[in-house]
């Protein structure tokens, strides 16, 4: 009996120590949540992005956080001979210019160009395809959004429903720039067929790298890109 008493008594220290055992991880792990959650909310907290609507001319100051659009200012974009790059770039620089030039420049990471965020001293072209690609923005709109965003800011810039692609498929050929030359870049690399820089020119490692795809798939060969091949590649437009 008393042998069997011990027993029964050792087994209830166990049971007890495994329930109080299972108590401290539960703490432990709302505790775990509780800041995981707290830590997230305050990596979102303060963040901005910039989303810039060529169509539209405009460009919204995004709050990621609430997704709620914190102000809108009217812009100017680049011309038809010289568009406005489309993508999700970061701005790498922020500068302050001479009032000639438009008082406030933020430069962005676009791998095929030059392009920022500027104001202007030809407040009139605000509104309108005027620019070299660039974003042109009044002086006063400019100073503003300065001082409300930080370097490493998450630009993006859409021209329609379609992305890199703005309204529709464009043909490409060599020499031309763009996040759509980028797209069909990545989907070459995808595929096993490119292995130069993903930066939206169409150079000669781009030609070769489509030939050497079409040859693949024993299509006629073209250093064009047009319908039929983004098809292929798989790039479809969506709304």
């Amino acid at each position: 009996m008393v042998k069997r008493a011990k027993m029964i008594l050792y087994l209830l220290i166990l049971m007890i120590l495994f329930i109080l055992l299972g108590v401290k991880m539960i703490k432990l792990e709302n505790h775990r949540k509780i800041n995981d959650q707290d830590v997230y909310n305050k990596s979102l907290s303060g963040k901005r992005g910039i989303h810039i609507e060529v169509d539209r001319k405009t460009l919204n100051l995004i709050d990621y956080k609430t997704g709620e659009i914190i102000k809108s200012y009217t812009i100017a974009t680049g011309k038809p001979s010289s568009p406005t790059p489309l993508g999700t770039f970061k701005i790498t620089s922020k500068e302050k210019w001479g009032e000639g030039f438009g008082s406030r420049w933020m430069g962005l990471d676009v791998p095929w160009g030059n392009y920022g965020i500027h104001g202007t001293n030809k407040p009139g072209s605000v509104g309108f395809n005027a620019s070299g690609g660039c974003i042109r923005m009044r002086n006063s709109d400019v100073e503003d959004i300065f001082e409300r965003i930080k370097e490493g800011t998450t630009v993006v810039i859409t021209n329609g429903h379609f992305g890199p692609f703005g309204y529709s498929f464009r043909a490409l050929r060599p020499g031309d720039t763009g996040a759509d030359v980028l797209e069909v870049q990545k989907r070459l690399k995808l595929l096993g067929f490119y292995s130069g820089n993903l930066d939206g020119i169409y150079g000669e490692g781009m030609k070769k790298s489509l030939i050497a795809y079409l040859n693949s798939i024993n299509y006629p060969i073209t250093d064009e890109v047009s319908g039929p091949i983004y098809e292929m590649l798989g790039i479809i437009l969506m709304e």
